[in-house]
């Protein structure tokens, strides 16, 4: 054990320090990380991956478990060599590169720390227990991140159900805890964050979108009650008599509340580049080898599903790049012009994109829309209506043949971020911690719906409705 510590702390050191040294010799480059025009067919490899995790674990579980890595990495190497060799634009490739190991930091962070937090709730998982665990753990996502309550709460939730756990179960975990509940605030979504740097207000998003928050939540939450309590009823009358056994409480690897509190903390840093990062990745190595392996042996912790998010999102971020690089030269071109418009086309291209940048490149074209930067910090407080045009010197519209700025142009912020976050949980990709909620439990020998029985059995019925009645009563004007 002492050997694989020092072992492993060597290698995580140089690994940090190389990194460390690469994007900050190099962040000048970031500057010159250009958008330039991509042929369609370099659409074709991030459309392979995505059939890839759709349907060949349907055709041949076996196969798809020991190879995947090959076909994630291929695909990606397809995109990489192209912009390198072709497209000449390496710092296109490294901005991106930078983007994935902050994303795989956090995640892989707060994967590791949670691992070393063993939750047992008292309660039962009868119907309304469990709506009472999905809320708080909504709440919980505005301020640990979808990530940090999906990995705190997620093994507890199994527990809890454990007497009667079905498929709805965890894909309902997902769609509330994992996406729709962490609307609220920058911290609850990396989209949300990317606005906060941007320059929209810790507390902007809350005022604006808390209507359609707690409107959202209400309505999956009552057909989760309304599946759930068919389903209890259904159960074997021993079942329902288990399920309703309330458990004793138990909450060990309390040390490890402080290492959350620095990933937590070290969001927020962005100079130098991957001092976050690298504060992250210690405070998980810190978690890890402190916390008593019988906390690790009552979570069932591995590195299994970490593995797997890492490496396919590996794949994911580079075959993207073709993608997000075409809608940012053509989203203006596009003809969405109204914040419904923006609602929809952000949230289609989020259930499958990373939401993170689908959410900056809709917001630029909704500032173009209005003549407007969204790097300026003037255009931002009128767009956002915090100030008039008028009293900050700005001229209405800002551009000729633009629309011109008015009490109603925030609803497009609006509309975008609700669209990011909500529609993330549309897919296992939408969002990272889909794709880690479903591993974990698979790993402790749950069934899972497919990528595309998720899809069909699930997305398309429960969250496409909620989410049109969401645009009808809120976003349609």
């Amino acid at each position: 054990m002492k050997r694989d510590i020092k072992r492993n702390t060597v290698v995580l050191v140089v690994l940090g320090l190389g990194l460390f040294a690469l994007f900050n010799l190099t962040e000048h480059i970031f500057e010159n990380a250009e958008i330039k025009p991509v042929s369609g067919w370099l659409v074709t490899p991030f459309v392979l991956l995505l059939a890839s995790i759709a349907i060949v674990p349907f055709i041949n579980r076996h196969w798809w478990e020991h190879h995947y890595p090959k076909v994630s990495y291929a695909l990606g190497a397809l995109v990489v060599l192209y912009y390198v060799l072709s497209l000449d634009n390496v710092p296109r490739l490294l901005l991106t590169f930078h983007e994935y190991v902050s994303f795989i930091s956090l995640i892989g962070s707060l994967f590791v720390v949670s691992g070393g937090i063993h939750l047992r709730v008292r309660g039962k998982s009868a119907p309304w227990e469990n709506v009472l665990l999905l809320g708080t753990g909504a709440v919980i996502s505005n301020f640990l991140g979808t990530t940090g309550a999906s990995m705190l709460l997620i093994r507890p939730y199994l527990r809890v159900n454990r007497f009667r756990i079905r498929p709805y179960h965890v894909v309902f975990f997902i769609f509330i805890v994992s996406n729709v509940g962490g609307a609220l605030t920058p911290i609850g979504d990396p989209p949300l964050f990317l606005g906060y740097l941007k320059g929209v207000p810790f507390f902007w998003v809350v005022g604006r979108v808390w209507e359609i928050w707690a409107f959202a939540m209400v309505l999956l939450l009552a057909v989760f009650f309304v599946i759930d309590s068919y389903s209890f009823k259904a159960a074997a009358k021993r079942v329902q008599k288990e399920a309703q056994l309330p458990d004793h409480p138990e909450f060990t690897g309390l040390h490890n509340l402080f290492y959350l509190g620095v990933i937590l903390a070290s969001v927020f840093i962005s100079h130098p580049l991957m001092l976050r990062e690298m504060l992250m990745w210690g405070a998980a190595f810190a978690s890890y080898y402190t916390t008593k392996k019988a906390i690790h042996e009552k979570n069932e912790f591995n590195f299994i599903p970490i593995r797997e998010v890492a490496i396919l999102f590996m794949g994911i971020f580079a075959t993207m790049i073709p993608a997000l690089d075409w809608l940012e030269l053509n989203s203006q071109s596009l003809g969405i012009i109204t914040p419904g418009q923006y609602y929809w086309g952000t949230g289609i291209l989020s259930s499958f994109l990373d939401n993170a940048p689908t959410y900056l490149n809709f917001l630029s074209a909704a500032f173009g829309l209005h003549g407007a930067s969204v790097d300026n910090v003037h255009h931002m407080e009128a767009i956002l209506g915090l100030a008039t045009p008028q009293a900050l010197g700005l001229a209405n519209p800002l551009q000729p043949g633009v629309f011109a700025i008015n009490a109603d142009s925030w609803r497009y912020v609006q509309a975008i971020s609700v669209g990011a976050v909500f529609f993330g949980a549309c897919t296992y990709i939408g969002n990272g911690p889909n794709f880690m909620v479903k591993s974990i439990a698979e790993q402790a020998k749950i069934d899972c719906p497919s990528f595309f029985g998720y899809v069909v059995k699930y997305a398309l019925p429960v969250l496409i409705p909620i989410f049109a009645l969401v645009w009808y009563v809120y976003l349609r004007g």
